[in-house]
Order: C-alpha cells, then sequence, then structure tokens
C-alpha cells in the first residue's frame, strides 16, 4: 500500500556529534509525540536554524518542525533526538520504553499572538505528516500518537493546552484527523496508481507502439539476443489494452540499454 505525498518534505540536518544531535540510531519507532514549539510565531525554518546554531548549547531537540510553509526534517529519523526528559515514566507505562529511544518528536509551529503563520495551513501540513510518519512506521494514530503534556503533565502544556488549545482543537479531534489523512492519503494514492497504470492510448499511438515493437523484435542486441523478447506479447497487451507504464519503461529500457547489432 502506498501514500499520497501531498507536501515535500525537507532534510537540514543539525551538525551531528553535538549535544542536540549526537547521531546515536535509536530502538526502533514504536510511537510519535506531538509538540508545540511554545514559542510564538516563529518558524519551522527560524527554529531549525536556531537549533543549528545553538546544537552545543544543550541536549533538546526535536525530529521535525513543520508551519504552513515547510516540514523540515533535522534529526533524521533512524536517529534519536531529546524531545521527551528520560526521568518522566509515562512514557514507559504506555508503551514499555522511552520516547527518546523509541519515539519520534515532531513540532508544531503556531501564531497566537505573535508572527504570521496561517495556523490553518500549518495544521493541515502537520495532520498530514503525522499521517505519513502512521503509515511509514505502521502506527495505529489512534494508540501510538501521544502529545507533550501526556508523556510529562506536570511541566509541559503543548500541543494539547498550548496551541491546539489556541486554535480550537481537542485531542480527539487531531487524533481523528490524523486516521482520517490516513485512510484519505492511502486510497488517494491507490485510485492514483490504478489511473497511471494502465495507459489509455488513442489508435495512431497504439499503431506507433506496435510498429516499433515489431521492427525493434527483428534486431539483435550486443549478445545475440532479440533486442525485445516476446514481442507479440508486448503487441497482445497493446491491443487489449492492459499495456501499463511500467510496461513500456521496460522496453524503453531495453530498446535504449542494448546495442543493436545489424
Amino acid at each position: 500500500m502506498t501514500f499520497q505525498m501531498k507536501y515535500s518534505i525537507e532534510q537540514q540536518y543539525l551538525p551531528p556529534q553535538t549535544l542536540r544531535r549526537p547521531a546515536t540510531k535509536n530502538k526502533g519507532i514504536i510511537f510519535i509525540v506531538a509538540h508545540d514549539t511554545g514559542n510564538d510565531g516563529s518558524t519551522a525554518k527560524a527554529n531549525v536554524s536556531y537549533f543549528c546554531n545553538s546544537a552545543n548549547e544543550i541536549a533538546a531537540s526535536a525530529h521535525v518542525f513543520v508551519d504552513d510553509h515547510n516540514i523540515i526534517e533535522c534529526i533524521p529519523l533512524n536517529e534519536k533526538a531529546y524531545h521527551v526528559r528520560y526521568n518522566v515514566t509515562t512514557d514507559n507505562e504506555l508503551y514499555g520504553c522511552n520516547a527518546n529511544d523509541n519515539a519520534i518528536g515532531v513540532e508544531l509551529c503556531y501564531s497566537n499572538k505573535r508572527g504570521r503563520i496561517d495556523n490553518a495551513e500549518a495544521y493541515k501540513r502537520y495532520v498530514w505528516y503525522m499521517a505519513y510518519l502512521c503509515d511509514k512506521f505502521n502506527l495505529d494514530p489512534q494508540k501510538k500518537i501521544s502529545g507533550h503534556n501526556e508523556l510529562d503533565p506536570s511541566r509541559k502544556t503543548d500541543p494539547y493546552k498550548n496551541a491546539f488549545q489556541a486554535m480550537g482543537i481537542s485531542r480527539q479531534k487531531f487524533l481523528a484527523d490524523v486516521e482520517a489523512e490516513l485512510a484519505y492519503c492511502r486510497q488517494l494514492s491507490n485510485e492514483d496508481n490504478k489511473e497511471d497504470d494502465v495507459m489509455k492510448l488513442q489508435k495512431w499511438q497504439k499503431d506507433l507502439i506496435v510498429s516499433g515493437i515489431t521492427e525493434f523484435g527483428k534486431l539483435k542486441g550486443a549478445d545475440g539476443m532479440p533486442l525485445i523478447n516476446s514481442p507479440q506479447a508486448w503487441i497482445q497487451k497493446v491491443n487489449n489494452g492492459t499495456l501499463t507504464v511500467h510496461d513500456l519503461a521496460i522496453i524503453n529500457f531495453a530498446v535504449t540499454s542494448r546495442q543493436v547489432v545489424k
């Protein structure tokens, strides 16, 4: 099953072997932690830039920052990021592991009283990226996403009691939105693949391809083998309307990669 890549994901990694990014491999992704930056109006690029410039000041970080324009991964998803304190126990109680060892930390950038971030657009991207992670790591959004404030309630308010509260978004709505986005992007991608896979050819296009396959099928490559194997099978696929984009790519590769010997 594939997933629809609605948005681009940028990689702008922090310097390795630093306090913020020790470049230590994580122990496998078991869940996701939803954060917000707590920095009203600060963009994804600004946050990543700050983390880069202060890479050796403190062992605190996150894997990803999301705003209304950018989704930036600043720590590789197979590495640890220090986004939840080790001395909290909720993550161990819920998942049997520490968040820094087995979870991806995703920061939402927002505007409340400062900045010009379009919160609605940032939220869309944030939800989509969460769905993307759930697809990538085969996670159930309803069971495998925790808010930072849920894991460390005595110290943290993000995101449910901070950015989400300002945006009027409840925990139930957020998780339901991620679940719906996951299902939608999987379905959309599968529909796109079905539509794009089988080629819809006009008669003149069919004639052109059949003629080309017929002629190239008579030629031999440098290895003495036919330039196109089983040309009649390909021609049958053209004529009965089952030729796919992948099929045509194979034919093109055979023709262009083999040296023709007449």
